[in-house]
């Protein structure tokens, strides 16, 4: 079982910046890393994908240049850089890892937008 732990997430000003990161209890190498978030009343959503081995990128039309995933293969962790955020970014973000037969969560971190 990979145990999944996000961080970074809080409050930030409209047009702010946050880091999020999200430690992994074993290697990831062999897992795609996706981050997503669950808005108050909506369905959770896809925001940003790391493919595993060509490490391919992929992300949603809503954060689409503002947004960056990245990973630490090293440090078993994977980052989502978060500029220029918007009072609709305001939601619980999730790491999940997955592979063909396997995917973990973590437990989720609030990040809220507001002046």
């Amino acid at each position: 079982q990979m145990q999944l732990e996000e961080s970074g997430g809080g409050l930030a000003q409209p047009g702010g910046s946050l880091r999020l990161s999200c430690a992994a209890s074993q290697s990831f190498a062999a897992f795609t890393m996706n981050w997503y978030r669950q808005a108050p009343g909506k369905q959770r959503e896809l925001v940003a994908t790391s493919e595993s081995g060509s490490g391919d990128t992929k992300y949603a039309d809503s954060v689409k240049g503002r947004f960056t995933i990245s990973r630490d293969i090293p440090k078993n962790t994977v980052y989502l850089q978060m500029n220029s955020l918007k009072p609709d970014d305001t939601a619980v973000y999730y790491c999940n890892a997955w592979k063909i037969f396997r995917t973990y969560w973590g437990q989720g971190t609030q990040v809220i937008i507001s002046s």
